[in-house]
């Protein structure tokens, strides 16, 4: 005998976890007549779980945007675009609320794109909080720079491997972290740096981590003639030599100066680019959220 199968049967289907994504953009222009000099507000745009907000900013006439993930966190299928332009003459800085957290995935890596326009004469600095990845995690991220003629760039990203206050361990992510920085149309910089498998094993390796838990890359680009450069160069170094914990290394050619860093955890991987981002900032203070 054969069991009828009924036309009203329901058809199952596997249910998919629901996963956030969002796109904030915001660009800057120079001030009208009466705010010669003050950066402006030119457009925004909000979507999904990516938010933006304009803290008011004192003794400078730049302009800051904190972005913010109202998701809490990232996750595989999550999928975030950020969008930030300063028009010619502008200075900004755009910067995250808190540290970004990457949680286990189960549904291939979560997505995040950034890309970061400025024009001749105008000033971006990109100072996102640190990105702690857990275990098992996945997080692809694409950095995607196009500067113009004497536009100046500073960049800085930090990743922890978990939070060892908490007892946590990372035994193993899948991370691809990739930076294209251009100028007039010409690429610049390019870096890809991955991390997929067992960090535990080979980021102990002396020439990886050396077990370190923390670290993070920066990348400075301007106008500045090879002396000024190199002199840049020499202050960062004396920055770092001040942490004694951390490990890195400087070099500046072609335009450009980069900077490594490594920490056995992120207080000291903090105390360290403090002091590094503000002298690559010629003074300036962080945005207020590094230090609430």
């Amino acid at each position: 005998m054969f069991a009828a199968t009924s036309p009203y049967e329901p058809t199952i289907k596997p249910v998919r976890a629901q996963r956030a994504s969002g796109t904030g953009r915001v660009s800057f222009k120079p001030g009208s007549m009466g705010t010669t000099g003050k950066t402006m507000l030119d457009g925004l745009y909000q979507q999904g779980c990516a938010k933006i907000r304009l803290p008011r900013v004192y003794g400078s006439n730049g302009a800051e945007a904190v972005l913010i993930n109202s998701s809490g966190g990232l996750t595989g299928g999550d999928d975030l675009n950020w969008d930030v332009s300063c028009g010619t003459g502008t200075a900004a800085v755009a910067t995250t609320q808190a540290c970004e957290k990457v949680y286990k995935s189960n549904e291939g890596p979560a997505q995040v794109s950034t890309n970061l326009t400025v024009a001749d004469g105008a000033r971006l600095d990109w100072l996102p909080q640190e990105t702690i990845l857990f275990d098992q995690s996945q997080l692809t991220r694409n950095l995607l720079v196009n500067l113009s003629g004497t536009a100046r760039f500073l960049a800085v990203e930090s990743v922890l491997l978990g939070r060892l206050a908490m007892g946590e361990k990372v035994h193993s992510v899948g991370f691809s972290d990739n930076w294209r920085i251009k100028r007039d149309g010409q690429l610049l910089h390019a870096d890809t740096l991955t991390l997929n498998g067992n960090v535990t094993g080979f980021g102990a390796n002396a020439a990886v981590l050396s077990s370190h838990s923390s670290f993070s890359s920066l990348c400075y680009i301007g106008p500045e003639d090879t002396e000024s450069l190199a002199t840049l160069a020499d202050g960062a170094r004396q920055c770092i030599a001040r942490q004694p914990d951390c490990h890195g290394g400087v070099s500046a050619f072609n335009g450009k100066l980069l900077v490594r860093l490594s920490a056995p955890h992120g207080l000291q991987l903090r105390a360290a680019l403090i002091p590094l981002i503000q002298h690559l900032r010629a003074g300036e203070p962080l945005p207020r959220v590094w230090t609430t």
